[in-house]
C-alpha cells in the first residue's frame, strides 16, 4: 500500500535535490562572495561526484535491494543541506555539493525504477508521471526557499528542508517492495539469461541512450541554475526572477503530466519514444537559440517558459526507452552507466558556459547550450534510424 506514496515522496525529494542549488545560487553566492565561474564549478562538482555514486548505486540495487538505497540516499541528502547551510567558505559549500550529488545520485538510481512498477501502464506514461512529480518537487523547491529565506534565512530554511526528507525515509522503512522483488527475478533460463556489465557496455542503445543524457543533462542543470541571473540582466528583479525560476520548474513539470495523459490515451507505436525524444531535442535548439540572441524583458520570460515545456518530456521518455531495452534485474547497473557515463556532460558543459558568462555574459555563455542540445538532436535521430 505505501509503495506509491513512497515513490511519490521519493520523486519529490529527488527534485529537490535538482532544483535546490539554482534556488540557493544568489543567496550563497553573496554569502560566499562568489563569481559565475565559482558558481559553475559548484555545478560542475555536482555532476562530477554523481559520477561514481550512481554507478556504485546501481550494482548496490541490483545486489542488495532497493530499500537501503532509498532510506540512505534521503538520510544523506538531509545530511546535505545541514552541511551547505552552515558553509561559511567556498570549500565547505563544495562538500555540502558534494555531499548532495552523492545522495541524490544515489536516489534517482532506484526511484526511476521503481517507478515503472509503482504507476503500471506503459514504460512512456509511467516515466512521464513518475519524472512529472520529480518536477513537481523541482518546482516547489524556490518557492519553499524564498519563502523560508525571508523570514528564517539560509541555514534555517536548509535545515527546515533537510527535515521534510525524513518522510520518504519513513516510509521505504514500512512499504512492501516484494512487488519490484518479483519484477526483477531472472527470467527463464538462469543467469546466462540476464545481461551483465559487460553487455551492457557492447550494447548501442545503451550507449546511444548515455550519449543522450550525456548533451541533455547540462541543458537542465544549466538553465535551472543561471536562469535567475539571465532574467535578471534582461530587466528582471531579483525576486521576480525568482518566481519565474518556479514558472520554468512549473512549465517543465506540466509538460510532464501533458505527455503522460496523452501517451495513456493515444498510445505509442513501435519506436514512438525515439521519436518523441527527437523533436523535443530539435525543438530546444530553438528555445536556447531565443535565448542567446533575443533581446528584452519579454523574450526573456517567453524563451524560459518555452525551455520549461520543452525540456520537461525528454529525460522520461529516454528512460523509457532505456528501462524497456533490458530486463529489471540489470535496470540499476543501466541507470548507473547512464548517469556516469552520461554525467560527464553535466560536469564539462556547465563549467564551459561559466566560464565563457565570465569573458561575456551568462546570455551568451547559452551558445555553448545551443550546441549541446544539437548534438543531441543528432544522437535522437541515430536512435530513430536504428528502430
Amino acid at each position: 500500500m505505501l509503495l506509491t506514496p513512497m515513490t511519490v515522496a521519493g520523486l519529490l525529494a529527488g527534485g529537490l535535490g535538482a532544483a535546490l542549488l539554482g534556488s540557493v545560487k544568489l543567496a550563497l553566492a553573496r554569502k560566499l562572495e562568489m563569481d559565475e565561474a565559482r558558481v559553475g564549478g559548484l555545478i560542475s562538482v555536482f555532476g562530477l561526484a554523481m559520477i561514481p555514486v550512481i554507478l556504485s548505486a546501481g550494482f548496490i540495487t541490483d545486489h542488495v535491494g532497493k530499500r537501503p538505497v532509498v532510506i540512505g540516499g534521503c538520510l544523506l541528502m538531509a545530511a546535505s543541506l545541514i552541511v551547505l547551510g552552515a558553509a561559511r567558505k567556498y570549500w565547505s559549500a563544495l562538500v555540502g555539493i558534494v555531499l548532495l550529488s552523492a545522495a541524490w545520485a544515489a536516489l534517482i538510481n532506484v526511484i526511476n525504477p521503481v517507478a515503472v512498477i509503482a504507476f503500471g501502464g506503459s514504460r512512456a506514461y509511467a516515466m512521464n508521471l513518475a519524472c512529472f512529480f520529480f518536477g513537481t518537487g523541482a518546482f516547489l523547491t524556490p518557492l519553499a526557499v524564498g519563502f523560508l529565506l525571508c523570514r528564517v534565512g539560509l541555514r534555517r530554511a536548509l535545515l527546515f528542508l533537510s527535515g521534510a526528507l525524513l518522510v520518504p525515509v519513513v516510509l521505504a522503512a514500512l512499504a512492501d517492495f516484494s512487488p519490484l522483488a518479483a519484477a526483477a527475478e531472472t527470467p527463464a533460463g538462469g543467469d546466462a539469461a540476464v545481461p551483465g556489465l559487460g553487455t551492457l557496455l557492447r550494447d548501442p542503445v545503451m550507449w546511444l541512450c548515455t550519449l543522450a543524457f550525456l548533451f541533455y543533462g547540462p541543458l537542465e542543470a544549466a538553465t535551472g541554475a543561471w536562469t535567475t541571473t539571465y532574467l535578471r540582466d534582461n530587466g528582471v528583479s531579483e525576486g521576480s526572477a525568482s518566481s519565474l525560476l518556479s514558472v520554468f520548474w512549473l512549465s517543465y513539470t506540466a509538460s510532464r503530466l501533458a505527455t503522460a495523459l496523452g501517451v495513456k490515451a493515444l498510445g505509442l507505436p513501435a519506436g514512438g519514444e525515439a521519436v518523441m525524444i527527437l523533436v523535443f531535442a530539435a525543438a530546444a535548439v530553438a528555445a536556447l537559440s531565443g535565448i542567446v540572441w533575443g533581446r528584452g524583458r519579454g523574450w526573456a520570460i517567453a524563451m524560459v517558459v518555452a525551455a520549461g515545456i520543452i525540456f520537461g518530456p525528454i529525460f522520461p521518455t529516454l528512460m523509457a526507452v532505456l528501462l524497456g531495452h533490458f530486463e529489471p534485474a540489470v535496470h540499476g547497473r543501466a541507470v548507473g552507466l547512464l548517469f556516469s557515463i552520461g554525467g560527464i556532460g553535466t560536469v564539462t558543459i556547465p563549467a564551459a558556459m561559466g566560464a565563457y558568462a565570465k569573458r561575456t555574459s551568462v546570455q551568451r555563455g547559452f551558445l555553448i547550450a545551443v550546441g549541446s542540445a544539437a548534438a543531441l538532436t543528432a544522437v535522437a535521430l541515430i536512435l530513430v534510424l536504428r528502430g
